[in-house]
């Protein structure tokens, strides 16, 4: 309905333009500096009252003023049943005063006349959105005019099938908002499976079954010796490297910065005995085990790069999915040249590694498959021989409120390097870890192809919304017996001699009707 402006409607229909409707009021805000003049006599809404706001009346803000308030302001107090319209940060919001109400100047309000039925009016303005938006003008931000709102075209039908116009839209919308309460308890639920799926995994409950009818698995002491093998043996890999980097640096006259001499890891402290209490206890041959003493954790520098003319994808946390170990290469837009690389000290994540949040939003990770470089929202794993990457991607899902609770806060949570490497890792052997993560991959695929159907049950429901609001202000809502019946009444009449009505008793009052 957005994009065109009027379209055919019945006879006895009219268009008109809102300011035909009643009285157009801008709003005001009174000096935030004098205290006296906000204080509890006057009911005042801002744009920012109705974020996350569905409801279609409205009693008050989280402000208000005081009567010297609104005095030294140009904000005007409304009689209830006004409708109040955003037209600022951001355009679109509708709601009807349920009280005596005045608003910031982030709004434009319609008093409406007699035989114009607010909700109708409230109605037609949720579906108007993209309309208004079109007619906004600004460079920083949009903003409606209080003449381009005044202007917004709107296809007046007769006061009586306003009213039956509006008993079906919300006969209709309760049979939908039904609908999609039980959808999103649906995917709330399925968010509820999802973790107790990864709590039975990280356990060994899964496996219960597999376990018993193994024979000849490690022992947890010589998976612990497997881990302290594979970790010297890479790190006698990585000054392998190293010595062979300086000799190629040596061989080229010292030019540039020397490489630097990887650092041994250092065994971090075990986890304590009252944190081990805290736990869920695990099979015989699986062990507790601070993820940091089995994986090599990388911190990308702090610098962001400039330029972004190469290839190697620069990955932020968007480029990450939630419930998914897949990074969203399609969408990436930036990557780093090898040039950029170097100019920039970008660590390039090796594959195989695992990437997880540690900035705002925790437990979500992904399987590096591509040569990749990442900010400093995300840190990154590289498992050693013995543990498997999608057993440690899904356990970081898992570990979600381990990392919630041990994010520090300033402005913005944050995970630091010795947190993520403080994340409990229950391990077990390498074979295990694989048929535990073909068992979560087995269930959670049932729960991705449930999600996706619900979350395009919620999209089709969305669309039946604004496609009910189509037919309303077209005309094709009612059937032809409702529409006899509201013709019928005694006191009916049709479109243009309501607005001629209107249009006379503002000329009769000047247009000056006080509220």
């Amino acid at each position: 309905m957005g994009e065109i402006e009027q379209w055919e409607i019945p006879n006895n229909w009219k268009w008109a333009q809102i300011s035909e409707l009643g009285k157009i009021v801008a709003g005001g805000t009174p000096s935030t500096k004098e205290p006296t003049y906000w204080g509890n006599d006057i009911n005042w809404i801002s744009p920012a009252d109705l974020s996350g706001y569905n409801n279609k009346l409205i009693s008050k803000g989280a402000k208000s003023l005081s009567k010297k308030g609104l005095e030294k302001s140009s904000a005007k107090l409304m009689p209830s049943g006004s409708i109040h319209f955003s037209s600022r940060a951001p355009i679109g919001y509708v709601v009807i005063s349920k009280e005596k109400m005045s608003t910031n100047q982030g709004f434009k309000s319609l008093v409406p006349a007699d035989g114009i039925f607010n909700e109708y009016v409230y109605y037609f303005l949720k579906s108007a959105k993209q309309l208004a938006e079109n007619r906004a003008s600004g460079t920083t931000f949009k903003e409606l005019s209080g003449k381009a709102f005044s202007l917004l075209p709107i296809p007046i039908a007769p006061y009586k099938e306003q009213l039956r116009i509006v008993a079906k839209i919300e006969l209709l919308f309760s049979d939908l908002d039904n609908g999609i309460e039980n959808f999103k308890k649906a995917q709330e639920q399925l968010k509820i499976y999802r973790q107790a799926v990864l709590k039975k995994a990280f356990v060994g409950e899964l496996t219960r079954k597999w376990r018993e009818e193994q024979t000849g698995l490690p022992s947890a002491e010589e998976l612990l010796q497997q881990i302290k093998e594979e970790r010297e043996k890479h790190f006698q890999k990585q000054l392998d490297e190293w010595k062979k980097a300086v000799k190629e640096w040596e061989d080229k006259g010292k030019g540039g910065k020397k490489p630097s001499r990887p650092k041994k890891p250092k065994e971090l402290p075990p986890l304590s005995e009252e944190g081990l209490n805290e736990l869920p206890e695990l099979p015989e041959v699986w062990f507790w085990k601070k993820i940091g003493n089995i994986c090599e954790c990388i911190v990308p520098n702090r610098d962001k790069p400039n330029s972004f003319t190469g290839n190697v994808k620069w990955i932020t946390t968007p480029d990450l999915q939630i419930d998914s170990i897949r990074i969203n290469y399609s969408n990436v837009e930036k990557g780093l040249s090898e040039m950029e690389i170097k100019k920039y000290n970008a660590k390039v994540i090796p594959l195989g590694s695992v990437i997880m949040t540690c900035v705002g939003k925790f437990g979500i990770s992904a399987i590096v498959e591509k040569r990749i470089v990442v900010n400093q929202q995300l840190h990154a794993f590289l498992p050693v021989n013995f543990c498997y990457n999608k057993y440690l991607a899904y356990c970081i899902q898992y570990n979600k409120v381990f990392f919630e609770k041990r994010a520090t806060s300033t402005t913005i949570q944050y995970l630091n390097k010795n947190n993520c490497n403080s994340m409990p890792f229950s391990f077990c052997s390498l074979q295990e870890q694989h048929q535990i993560v073909s068992e979560i991959e087995t269930r959670l695929s049932v729960c991705d192809k449930l999600e996706a159907t619900t979350a395009e049950a919620l999209q089709k429901s969305e669309a039946l919304r604004q496609s009910i609001l189509k037919n309303a202000f077209e005309g094709k809502l009612l059937s032809e017996e409702e529409l006899e019946e509201a013709r019928n009444a005694p006191d009916w009449e049709p479109a243009d001699k309501l607005l001629e009505r209107i249009k006379a008793e503002k000329e009769k009052t000047g247009n000056k009707k006080s509220f």
